[in-house]
């Protein structure tokens, strides 16, 4: 179905791979399309509870932008390739079920973007992080500039995006851009303990009421572009909207009876 991912179903965790390693599993613009896909059927599939995207190889997660593309670009086409990405990131950090970026290596320029539109970044400590796009003569084009200094802070994503800097797992988790480490001990595969790490993650978000998790999602994101009052109106009218649901009672009756929650997502 894909020419540049792979997708696999994991007991209810949808995997998307992209699958170029030896680009480094660079965006292009057909992978930004694919990717878009893939997240659209899969928010789409009731089957999937949840997204993990990832890089295929050792080396990288996403190491960046297609550079071969790029130099065919002009003005406009540039602008074109950035409205792109954009698209499809902010489709990513709509997703109402939660994605998480499980990041193998190299997550740089656009590929730090598309972790950043995910919700939840897990990295192996080896992993390195950036936005080096100013070392090309460019900027940060698939919302590096916005996303950033959300995540660690105005001074920070300057400093980075300015001296186009690689830092380290430790260092990206100790700024707020990475949510967990991961560290293999000796002998184990370094792909396996990151899957692990993220399907643990994944399937304690799925275990949650679905109807909740989409609805903390959108109170989240939506809220954050807006004036603090309007988000929370945005907040008050959701949390309002979960009295409506079978999920609500259920959650609230197991908690009466001492049980685990059994929820449907209605």
């Amino acid at each position: 179905m894909y020419e540049n991912l792979l997708t696999e179903n994991r007991n209810g965790v949808l995997w998307i791979t992209i699958n170029r390693p030896d680009k480094l599993n660079a965006l292009s613009s057909r992978v930004l399309a694919e990717i878009g896909l893939a997240v659209d059927a899969a928010e789409r599939d009731a089957a999937i509870g949840a997204i993990a995207i990832t890089g295929a190889g050792p080396k990288s997660f996403v190491a960046g932008a297609d550079i071969v593309e790029l130099n065919t670009l002009d003005a406009e086409g540039g602008k074109r390739f950035s409205e792109s990405g954009q698209r499809v990131f902010d489709r990513i950090e709509a997703c109402r079920k939660v994605v998480i970026a499980a990041i193998n290596g190299f997550c740089l320029g656009g590929g730090c973007e598309l972790a950043m539109a995910c919700h939840i970044r897990i990295a192996l400590e080896a992993a390195k992080f950036g936005q080096p796009e100013v070392n090309l003569g460019l900027i940060p084009g698939a919302g590096g500039t916005q996303r950033l200094p959300r995540l660690v802070g105005k001074g920070k994503a300057l400093e980075l995006i300015l001296s186009g800097a690689t830092i380290d797992a430790a260092e990206a988790h100790r700024i707020g851009l990475v949510n967990h480490l991961v560290r293999p001990s000796a002998g184990q595969a370094p792909a396996e303990v990151l899957a692990e790490a993220v399907e643990a993650m994944a399937k304690a978000i799925m275990r949650k009421g679905p109807v909740a998790v989409r609805y903390a999602i959108e109170a989240i994101t939506a809220g954050s572009e807006q004036p603090q009052a309007d988000g929370l109106r945005l907040e008050a009218n959701l949390f309002g909207l979960c009295f409506a649901t079978e999920d609500m009672r259920e959650g609230t009756a197991a908690f009466k009876e001492k049980r685990k929650a059994v929820f449907r997502g209605r």
